[in-house]
């Protein structure tokens, strides 16, 4: 029983690993100059404000609840779990005060989203980042 436990547990740390150890990277258009901290980001993404800090346009777009990188953005960007933004968001759009980003079913999606919208904001492992999207902001 012992070995089973231990089995799965090392399992569990093996199937994550990778997954906290790739870098999420925040992505907008290249022609897009607006600088992104992590405040901003999280104000963007919890329908606060609505636009860069260029004021221009932006519009955050999330990725499908069932990617991993998601729950890791929602953790190192937002400080939140997926369950409580999900809870967050169904107060908001209960009362008609805001509805959740947009979301892309996978990350190359995202990519190509971000590299043909200069006003989309998306997040990304730093590995699919490339020369379509500038890297505006790392989650270490």
């Amino acid at each position: 029983m012992k070995k089973m436990l231990l089995g799965a547990c090392m399992l569990g740390a093996c199937l994550s690993w990778p997954l906290h150890a790739e870098t999420v990277v925040i992505v907008v258009h290249p022609s897009n100059t607006a600088d992104i901290s992590t405040d901003e980001l999280s104000r963007l993404y919890l329908g606060r404000t609505r636009t860069f800090s260029n004021g221009e346009s932006a519009v955050p777009i999330n990725l499908a609840e069932n990617q991993p990188m998601r729950t890791v953005f929602d953790e190192k960007a937002l400080s939140r779990s997926s369950a409580q933004l999900k809870a967050y968001w169904s107060k908001l759009v209960f009362t008609g005060k805001g509805s959740p980003p947009q979301e892309a079913d996978t990350v190359d999606e995202m990519v190509k989203l971000v590299a043909t919208n200069p006003s989309i904001i998306g997040y990304v492992p730093e590995s699919a980042a490339d020369d379509r999207v500038r890297i505006a902001l790392r989650l270490e």
